[in-house]
């Protein structure tokens, strides 16, 4: 594989301003990460590579949040991702993912605003509207790579400690990547050009996570969540610009 000074340049880039976001709030790495590179790569080798450098992510991130998430509704989010899972992948080689991604998009818009507007619910849901949420979450990263929105919603705009919510979105990414990767590696997107690419830019991930980490610590919890509202509108309108102007 030759990469360009160019490619590595903006590769290398995207992958910090990614890592530094996913340490500091637990989410957001992959939007920015796939959207910088594909600018100068193809994405058939760019999502394996991110699905790898999540993973990266989520090694350096679990140890300090192992014990802070919510398990309680992790295993029925898990569950529920398990069986959504199949489906989208069903649906990405039947249907086109862009009227999804504009649906997520003005979804998630609309739930940020409210959340913006004070919206919170009163307890953490209960297991059937876990399991629910782990199945869109999982339907939608089968169909089309963006698994994360419907879990976010569910842990930030609760009662949780902000820290618990960080932590529980940590826990949960990590395991949809991991079965994201292993069925990328079955349908053979996996190749040796990937895994060079991910090595290429696993550095700049465990610096980035390192720094934002840093941040997160030193954050009061009303900044922090200001920051949420804040990534989540942008990152709904960067799903929608995309799914518009594919």
């Amino acid at each position: 594989m030759a990469l360009d000074p160019l490619a590595i340049t903006v590769s290398i880039a995207a992958v910090s301003i990614g890592a530094f976001v996913r340490g500091y709030s637990g989410f957001g790495s992959s939007l920015i990460w796939i959207s910088g590179m594909s600018l100068v790569l193809p994405p058939v080798l760019v999502v394996p590579a991110v699905f790898m450098l999540e993973l990266v992510a989520g090694v350096g991130l679990l140890p300090g949040v192992w014990r802070q998430a919510d398990w309680g509704s992790l295993r029925w989010l898990f569950l529920g991702a398990v069986l959504g899972l199949p489906a989208g992948l069903y649906l990405l080689a039947s249907l086109p993912p862009d009227p999804v991604r504009v649906a997520i998009a003005l979804v998630v818009l609309t739930a940020t605003v409210l959340m913006a507007r004070g919206f919170a619910l009163k307890s953490i849901p209960g297991p059937l509207p876990a399991a629910c949420t782990g199945a869109a979450s999982g339907l939608l990263n089968g169909w089309t790579g963006i698994g994360g929105p419907p879990v976010i919603l569910f842990y930030f705009s609760g009662p949780a400690p902000a820290a618990v919510s960080r932590a529980s979105l940590i826990a949960f990414l990590f395991v949809l990547d991991v079965m994201g990767l292993g069925m990328a590696g079955a349908k053979g997107l996996v190749t040796q050009e990937a895994l060079v690419l991910a090595a290429l830019l696993a550095g700049p991930v465990l610096i980035g996570i390192a720094l934002g980490k840093r941040r997160f610590l030193h954050t009061p919890p009303a900044t922090f969540r200001r920051f949420v509202v804040v990534l989540l509108a942008l990152l709904s309108l960067a799903v929608l610009a995309r799914a518009l102007l594919a």
